[in-house]
This record gives C-alpha cells, structure tokens and sequence, in this order.
C-alpha cells in the first residue's frame, strides 16, 4: 500500500509540474458551461423579443391592409418602387427576401377568391430559414383570418370549418421541460470525464515512454500491477476534478440564465450533483483506463492524441444518442449511456431506473478491470515498454 500511495503522488506531482498541460484539459470543464449559458441567453432574447425583420415588398400599394398587418408583427415592408425605406432602415438590414403583391390581389380579395402573393428568397440559404419561416407564419396566420372574415360576412360561423377541437393538458412540470436543455448539459459533464485526464493519460503513458523513464520506474522494486493502479488512480483524480469543476461553475452560471423567459427552470440541486459524482466515478475509471490502454498502444505521444482523438468518438456517440432519445431502449444498459439516462430521469422528476443503472455501472467497472488487467499484461512486454 505504502508502495501504490508513493506511485500515485509520485504521477499526480509530475502531472502538476506540467501546468499548461494539466490546464489545458481542465479548460474544458471551466469553459463549456460560460460558453453554453452565453449563448443561450442569446437564443432566449431572440426568442422573447425577436428583432424586426426587412424584407423587400414590391407593389405593396396593392395591399395595404397586408402590408400593415406584417408591420405589427415586426416585419417591416420596403416597397422599391414607391415607399421610402426610412431612417432606420438600411440596405443591409434588408433581408434577401422579396414579397410580391399580385396586380389583381384587391380585386380578387374584394370578390372572395383567393389573392396571389409570391415569396422569393433562397431556402438554401441557412441565415434566411428562419425568416422565411416567419413570414410564412405569419401569412398564414393573416390567411386564416381573413377566410374567417369571409365566412362571417356570409353568416357562416367560422367554427364549421373546426370539425374536431384538440385541448392539450400539458403534464410536464417546469423542471421536466428544461429536461433537453439539461441533457445537452449533462452530455457535457460526462464528456469533461473524458477530456480532463487524457493529457495526463497520454503523458504518462506515451509520454514517459519517450522520455525513457517508463523502463527506469519498472526497474524500481514495483510491480506492475502497483505501477498500473497508481496511473490509473492519477488519470482518474483528475477526470473527476475535471467533473467537479464543471458541476460547481454550471451550478453558479445557470442560475444566471432567464430560463423562466421560456416557461420552464433549471436548477442543478446539490442532490443533482451528488448523484452525478456517484455515477462519474466509474465513468471517470472508465475513461483513465481505456485512454491509458490505447496511449500505451500508441509508439509515440503524437500517435497516442491521434488514437485516443478516435477512441473518444464511441463514448460521444453514445452519450449523444442518449442525449437526443435517438437510439434503441438497448443502450440504456450500455456504459456511458445507461449512467446518462438515469440522470435525465432523474432531473425531470421520474423515477430512477435502478437495475439498468446497476447494470450499466457494472459493466463499467467490468471493463474497466478488464483494460486493467490488460495494461498489466502490456507492461510485461519489453516492446511495448520500449516502443519497439
């Protein structure tokens, strides 16, 4: 015991002397959730108070009425013939997208057949989406009225035309519908597992293999098993600092975000952030061993970032997949998965799937023994020791 404490302070001193490396995956953990309640205060000021959009309308003369219901929907008629643009309105706030009023639009309107409006504007165009969109909305939301007039002015009700009304009793809870945002959250905790103590992993495998003082440690009265364990332990210290960093900042700055703009909370309660420490540390485990397991496969140290840029591709995937609902109920006993689902029911009031949570932590630690065992085995390899 004397001997592993002596390997783990021994890797977690080097790993300190080395800040910039050291920092550079802790970056992460620190940078993501600022990054993540920036933009989405952005998003949720667009949503609240969207910004007036300019298009370009031409015979606008031929439907003033049209024209005036846009303007109070925020969406500001520039007709280039005829109307003057005004003073806060210039070219580039323009949007490239022009509504064109039929010559024939009041006559058609004044004899209840339908008025023809053309849109023209570039579906390609990902910038413009979204006010395209708009627009259709709201022409079909003035469409919709006026059929209602319509049928007013004929002593028709309009509610002939509701053949079946839909009421929606909505039964989610405000902290269920924060449920996605909180999965892209959580998806970002578990992924900060992976990326604090790879450098550490890769510098400790590959990295003292270069230096040649992997062979020279070996030669000291340890053995292999100890000098296994005590990296592991180092790489795992550090990916659950890497998670504890992260839970503390996101508690602090999503509190600071308008969630309730949107009808809906968000609030990262300390019993959140037990439940993601107690499930991070198999994860955490996880993660030390397997990039461990791939840097000593690696030669050299460049060779190790690239396999291990790869390898995290397959705990991505899965946690992405269980972020988004996209995957079969299968995953939900897979490592990495199964621990982010039960999070997610956690956080949106259900209860705890506790045998899929069970199994998938245990298969985490299955693997992570497993890549153990096989580091142990690689380490008795002069080749590999050696980087022949």
């Amino acid at each position: 015991m004397n001997k592993l404490i002596a390997m783990v302070r021994k890797e977690l001193i080097d790993a300190a002397r080395d800040k910039r490396s050291v920092m550079a995956g802790l970056y992460y953990a620190i940078g993501t959730p600022l990054l993540m309640c920036g933009m989405f205060m952005v998003l949720i000021g667009q949503l609240t108070s969207p910004e007036d959009l300019n298009i370009t309308i031409q015979k606008a003369q031929n439907a003033p009425d049209l024209v005036r219901y846009l303007g109070n929907k925020g969406i500001n008629a520039v007709d280039p013939d005829s109307a003057e643009k005004g003073p806060d309105i210039k070219d580039i706030d323009i949007k490239d997208i022009t509504l064109i009023i039929s010559d024939d639009y009041a006559e058609n309107m004044a004899k209840a057949k339908p008025a023809e409006v053309i849109l023209q504007a570039d579906n390609s165009n990902e910038k413009l989406q979204k006010s395209i969109q708009r627009l259709k909305r709201e022409l079909q939301a003035y469409n919709a009225e006026m059929g209602s007039l319509r049928l007013i002015a004929r002593g028709v009700n309009p509610q002939v035309m509701q053949s079946i009304k839909v009421n929606v009793q909505d039964q989610a809870t405000p902290d269920s519908r924060g449920g996605m945002i909180l999965g892209i959250a959580i998806f970002t905790m578990i992924y900060s597992v992976f990326i604090s103590g790879m450098n550490l992993a890769i510098d400790t495998s590959a990295g003292e293999r270069e230096r040649n003082s992997l062979a020279l440690m070996l030669s000291h009265p340890i053995s292999t098993r100890q000098l296994v364990l005590g990296k592991v332990i180092a790489v795992t210290t550090f990916a659950l600092l890497g998670l504890i960093l992260i839970l503390l900042i996101s508690k602090l700055a999503y509190a600071f975000v308008p969630w309730q703009e949107l009808g809906f909370s968000i609030n990262i309660s300390t019993d959140f952030m037990a439940l993601m420490f107690a499930i991070g540390i198999p994860v955490a485990l996880l993660a030390s061993t397997l990039q461990l397991f791939v840097s000593f496969m690696a030669k050299t140290f460049k060779e190790a970032q690239s396999y291990l840029t790869m390898v995290l591709f397959v705990p991505l995937a899965l946690s992405m997949a269980a972020s988004y609902n996209i995957a079969p109920d299968a995953l939900q006993w897979l490592p990495v998965s199964g621990q982010q689902q039960a999070l997610m029911d956690f956080i949106k009031g259900k209860d705890i799937p506790m045998m899929q949570l069970a199994v998938s932590s245990a298969a985490t630690i299955i693997i992570s023994i497993a890549l153990m065992l096989g580091l142990e085995k690689m380490l008795k390899s002069e080749k590999v020791v050696f980087g022949l």
